[in-house]
């Protein structure tokens, strides 16, 4: 295994989110070879090369937009014209800097996986439990006092609390979990007791807001089942609910930085990090390298 594949590995055991670059096609002169791969972090700063500067600033941005939205994508960044019709699932970008090579770059952000918390004690909770973990998802039980499993400080977006008290201190259970960040909330219920808990939280002060939340009966409804059916619809929900964009970590991605574009090639350049800049009319010109600000000098100067 790679350093940058063990690195990864890494990463995602410890549930910190990244993206994975890897070129997977290339047309010389592009100095990324193929397989290279690079680890892109939130900040912006990387490990690894899947390219030189032509392409740098373009794996970076398109990155942050991996992480943004969770979703993987295939970068084109080439000067070939033959190359800009537009193909499906494929980012192009054209390189307008002296470089005539070509490089597909492979985009796959890494997110924390959903983890589902269930509360209770029952066939089902064990049931639901296991099933996450069969999925490749995380997931925890807890059968006790609601405050101290569902807290803040324990649960966020890519939570799913699933309270299947039955009965047994569900309003607790409910308002808890609604007082979090959980990207879902279900209470597993008839529908008449459902509405007797929402009915019991209204009572006592819980916003109308947070209580639209809850889902509640929990899962598909599949009619009168068994708990460990029950279970199986419940987590049916969940991946519908992760399919669609939701059950994703809140990924803090820093400020983009302040860029320019280089006149003479039309290359991307970070402000803060520039080395060749110039005045023109009283305005700062930034320049991806040595030449280009001597071929600006030149155009100016005469």
């Amino acid at each position: 295994m790679s350093r940058i594949l063990e690195e990864a590995a890494q990463l995602s055991r410890a549930g910190q989110p990244f993206v994975l670059a890897t070129v997977v096609w290339r047309r010389a002169p592009s100095s990324g070879r193929l397989g290279s791969k690079a680890i892109v972090f939130p900040d912006g700063s990387f490990h690894g090369w899947v390219g030189g500067a032509c392409s740098l600033p373009t794996l970076l941005h398109q990155a942050r937009e991996a992480l943004s939205d969770g979703q993987p994508r295939l970068v084109l960044v080439s000067s070939d014209h033959e190359h800009t019709t537009a193909q499906e699932g494929v980012v192009h970008v054209p390189m307008t800097c002296a470089s005539e090579g070509t490089v597909e770059i492979y985009l796959e952000p890494q997110t924390p996986l959903p983890h589902v918390l269930v509360v209770g004690s029952s066939p089902l909770v064990t049931t639901l439990a296991q099933l996450a973990l069969d999925i490749g998802w995380t997931s925890t039980t807890f059968d006790g006092d609601p405050a101290l499993g569902v807290s803040p400080e324990s649960v966020d977006s890519r939570t799913a609390v699933v309270v299947a008290t039955q009965g047994h201190d569900d309003e607790n259970a409910v308002r808890a979990a609604l007082a979090t960040r959980a990207g879902y909330v279900g209470l597993v219920a008839s529908r008449k007791r459902a509405e007797s808990v929402a009915a019991a939280l209204l009572a006592t002060g819980v916003d109308q807001l947070e209580l639209d939340r809850l889902r509640s009966p929990a899962g598909l409804d599949l009619g009168s089942i068994e708990h460990e059916h029950i279970a199986v619809a419940v987590l049916a929900e969940l991946v519908a609910l992760h399919a669609s964009g939701g059950l994703r970590a809140e990924v803090l991605l820093t400020p983009a930085p302040v860029t320019a574009v280089d006149p003479i090639c039309g290359m991307t350049v970070d402000v803060a990090t520039a080395r060749f800049t110039s005045e023109s009319n009283g305005e700062a010109v930034y320049f991806c390298s040595a030449g280009c600000q001597r071929a600006f000098q030149s155009s100016t100067s005469v």
